[in-house]
């Protein structure tokens, strides 16, 4: 860990913990910072509170009260998921106190250079298989961020012959100040999270974000078959490299006569890959090129591609029963997603979708829903998703009230040879703490079925 001073003898305000707050105030307090720590749950209930109290950092917990900015703090760290709507948030700004996210700490107390992974789908999967190529390449990866520890956890503990594989959120990216990732990957761009951002030109902004520090000894690998990513890339500072699945390209990384390539080379036969989807092979060629540039030979590569099936929650294989496949795309939280879950498979499916609703319809699946024979639905958006069941002629539909009953369900509409898919085009919140419980209550349902 680099030793900084940065931070010495300032009061810095941890606003929200979790675990990025948690770590963020430890890291604060071992650097010299005099930090106060601000989370809504109660004391009493909050177990990671009571931890830093014992390290003697200040904690206030049960409200955000606005009286705190009049402490004369010089820097906020506030976890991702609190809205910049926050009053706190809005009075600093006011006040023009700093606000950043973990992830800044995280980049400049590291001694390991990033590869950053940001996009609206495809982020998990494509951190997860540069980390999987990286490690076998013997590149000494370490996995931070979203998928993995948090990321100043990880910074502390990595060396200069480490390489940190980051998945980063489009609210992690707008807390950044000199936060650069030697490589830094858009895999796409659709709209998403615009209950937090206001307007997808500010969602877009902040995924821009990633490359906004880069210079030109970095890297930006970016989705050249959209035009938004294809504009950041213009005014990235980085050399640019292409990534596209429709067409061969001058350089980077694409598909020409069945191979994966980069740069002029074949690297390895399409065919010979395990994860399935279609959508998938940006999120491979991203990695790949991620891959090569830290120069990972063709061989790791190649094994990787050979055996990885996919991450936990996103298109995940958990079982055959009966002659029924189960997949658990639990992380399938906007439409986009969906769609590209359904195009993965030409056998019929019994989808289970529904959950919180943003305020949004559903008629962009209606395309998509020919293989659907049976339609189970839960949670708040049960009846919009039903409506565009109904208008796509699905035989089958039924309403339930979550998906552990919605399991036995599809299986009682189900034949030997179908698919059984989770794929709920809609964030969990309404009825489970995040996708991934959702995601462990289907696969549990699904074993009871045994």
């Amino acid at each position: 860990m680099k030793q900084v001073n940065t931070y010495l003898h300032k009061k810095i305000l941890v606003l929200g913990l979790a675990k990025s707050g948690v770590t963020a105030a430890a890291l604060l307090h071992k650097l010299g910072a005099f930090v106060t720590v601000n989370d809504k749950k109660l004391l009493s209930e909050n177990p990671e509170a009571q931890g830093l109290l014992e390290q003697g950092i200040k904690v206030i917990c049960g409200e955000h009260p606005v009286e705190l900015l009049d402490e004369g703090f010089e820097l906020i760290v506030k976890n991702p998921g609190i809205p910049y709507q926050n009053p706190i948030i809005e009075g600093a700004i006011e006040k023009g106190i700093p606000v950043l996210t973990e992830v800044e700490l995280a980049y400049q107390i590291s001694e390991a250079p990033f590869i950053g992974i940001t996009g609206t789908n495809g982020k998990t999967t494509t951190t997860t298989l540069i980390f999987e190529m990286l490690n076998e390449g013997k590149k000494n990866p370490l996995i931070a961020g979203n998928i993995g520890t948090v990321a100043s956890g990880v910074a502390g503990e990595a060396t200069a012959e480490n390489n940190i594989v980051i998945e980063l959120s489009s609210f992690q990216l707008m807390g950044i100040e000199t936060f650069n990732p030697k490589i830094a990957i858009i895999t796409n761009l659709y709209d998403a999270h615009l209950d937090y951002h206001g307007n997808r030109e500010e969602y877009y902004k902040a995924k821009a974000n990633i490359t906004k520090n880069q210079t030109e000894a970095d890297y930006f690998i970016y989705n050249a078959d959209q035009q938004e990513v294809r504009e950041i890339a213009a005014q990235s500072q980085a050399a640019a490299i292409p990534f596209s699945t429709k067409r061969v390209l001058n350089e980077g990384a694409y598909i020409s006569d069945g191979w994966i390539c980069f740069n002029g080379e074949k690297v390895m036969i399409v065919d010979e890959i395990a994860l399935p989807g279609v959508h998938n092979l940006e999120n491979i060629l991203s990695a790949m090129a991620a891959a090569k540039l830290t120069g990972v030979r063709n061989e790791a590569i190649q094994t990787v591609l050979r055996t990885f099936t996919g991450v936990k929650h996103r298109l995940q294989y958990v079982t055959e029963i009966a002659g029924r496949k189960f997949y658990n795309d639990s992380k399938a939280t906007n439409i986009l997603a969906t769609i590209n879950a359904l195009q993965a498979f030409k056998t019929p499916i019994i989808l289970l979708a529904g959950g919180l609703d943003r305020g949004n319809e559903f008629d962009e699946l209606l395309p998509y829903l020919k293989n659907v024979k049976a339609l189970i639905t839960f949670g708040q958006t049960s009846a919009k998703i039903e409506r565009v069941g109904l208008e796509a002629g699905i035989k089958h539909i039924n309403t339930v009230d979550n998906v552990e009953k919605a399991v036995p369900v599809a299986f009682r509409y189900s034949e030997p040879g179908d698919v059984i898919l989770l794929s709920p085009a809609c964030a969990s919140w309404d009825q489970y703490k995040t996708f991934e419980v959702r995601g462990d209550i289907f696969i549990e349902a699904v074993h009871k079925l045994k």
